[in-house]
């Protein structure tokens, strides 16, 4: 079992998919943004020793496959990761001040998912979201011709 991980007295493998949204879930999380976002998440992660194993940012909501330590509750990772992200996006970009709040960016709540075996399939999932979402938008878009216009 090499994908294992250790501490002193145990060997865990905790894995989990999260998605999480901004605050009404707008469709802000592009360009210059979705990079700094992509930083900051990194960075908090790496301060917390929670690895991410596949990540994607959508316009309005984040996908996170990640391994968090068992003595860490998926509850207070993501607390700790929202309330400093949006502390750190405010303050890499004061103009979203005015659009969002004082220091709010992410909406209340997640969605979180263990994953077992399948994290393969959930990995691939992450990975082409985007263009799913893309044809799903191209396909319920349809140019409406009134039968009874001449």
């Amino acid at each position: 079992m090499s994908s294992d991980n250790s501490l002193s007295h145990t060997r865990w493998n905790c894995k989990y998919h999260i998605v999480f949204i901004p605050k009404y879930r707008r469709k802000v999380i592009y360009g210059k943004l979705r990079r700094d976002i992509g930083v900051i998440l990194r960075r908090l992660c790496e301060m917390k020793d929670v690895e991410i194993i596949e990540a994607h940012a959508m316009p309005d909501h984040i996908h996170m496959l990640v391994k968090i330590p068992p003595k860490m509750s998926v509850s207070y990772f993501m607390g700790y990761l929202k309330g400093k992200s949006s502390l750190m996006i405010h303050d890499r970009d004061a103009n979203l001040k005015y659009n969002h709040g004082n220091r709010t960016f992410w909406a209340k709540g997640y969605y979180v998912s263990t994953v077992g075996l399948n994290q393969k399939t959930v990995a691939k999932y992450i990975r082409e979201q985007e263009s799913e979402d893309r044809l799903r938008d191209n396909m319920s878009k349809r140019e409406y011709v009134d039968p009874f216009k001449k």
